[in-house]
């Protein structure tokens, strides 16, 4: 079959619009790459955000506050029915989908939650203790009450990191942390977190809907105060310490929460 060759320089068919789509699409992107918009650039921006290292609140009178910022912890501990595939401490982290996390620099609602390994403060397990009324920033934070969780985007008579129990107000069950069940996320591999009550024979919830808000390490803010002791302990302890090995319950808010007026430690207590 005959075939014409052409030269380098000879221009054929659309040329014209082609080379000005050239030059527009090269436009487009040297604008988009100015402004960080490149997929890429937002991707290294959310993974940054989330990976970074954050300072935790340190707290000088035991109590946990709104507007803390705080590291909540499941303890360490051994199932006696067997089947525990992950050891260690945990800490609750936001895990965004791999797809949206390539797609945006910033955590999409709604958003997955599992529990890390690492109990190191980074930006995706450090979370902000909040209030639906505005004037309770500061304020202390007693059992029973309603309280939101935020990413960095004290109980009455009970020290900070101490054991509780966190509840969904609309469901009424615990958050627990499944060890039996890991996942592969965009981070590696971390334990599966769901709400849901697990009690033992005594009606008692299980060592893995026990959960501790981490406040941070005044002698080192990378830190939490639990890798060192409390230091709080010798000051907070009454001469005749009452030793309370049961987890108090507190509530979490949902979807479309109700704020709570504040209020007494009797109105406020579950027991």
């Amino acid at each position: 079959m005959a075939r014409k060759n052409y030269r380098t320089c000879v221009r054929m068919g659309n040329w014209n619009e082609d080379i000005f789509l050239e030059e527009e699409m090269m436009k487009d992107f040297l604008e988009k790459r100015d402004k960080g918009q490149l997929l890429i650039q937002r991707n290294r921006i959310l993974i940054a955000n989330l990976l970074r290292k954050t300072t935790l609140s340190v707290i000088e009178d035991g109590l946990i506050h709104y507007g803390d910022k705080v590291l909540i912890m499941n303890p360490d501990y051994t199932d006696p029915s067997g089947g525990q595939v992950v050891f260690g401490r945990l800490a609750l982290a936001v895990t965004p989908e791999e797809m949206k996390a390539h797609m945006s620099n910033e955590i999409e609602v709604p958003c997955e939650v599992t529990a890390m390994p690492d109990v190191k403060p980074i930006g995706r397990n450090t979370f902000i203790i909040l209030s639906l009324d505005e004037n309770a920033l500061g304020k202390t934070v007693r059992y029973g009450q309603n309280f939101g969780l935020a990413t960095t985007a004290g109980f009455d008579h009970k020290m900070a990191n101490a054991k509780i129990v966190i509840k969904h107000c609309h469901t009424n069950q615990a958050l627990a942390a499944n060890r039996k069940y890991s996942l592969r996320t965009y981070f590696g591999k971390e334990c599966e977190v769901a709400c849901h009550t697990h009690i033992d024979c005594y009606k008692t919830e299980k060592p893995l809907n026990h959960w501790v808000l981490c406040t941070g390490d005044p002698n080192d803010h990378s830190s939490i105060v639990l890798d060192r002791g409390n230091p709080l302990e010798k000051k907070m302890v009454p001469e005749q310490p009452v030793v309370n090995t049961d987890a108090p319950i507190i509530n979490i808010t949902g979807q479309n929460p109700f704020p709570l007026p504040y209020a007494s430690k009797e109105e406020n207590c579950n027991f």
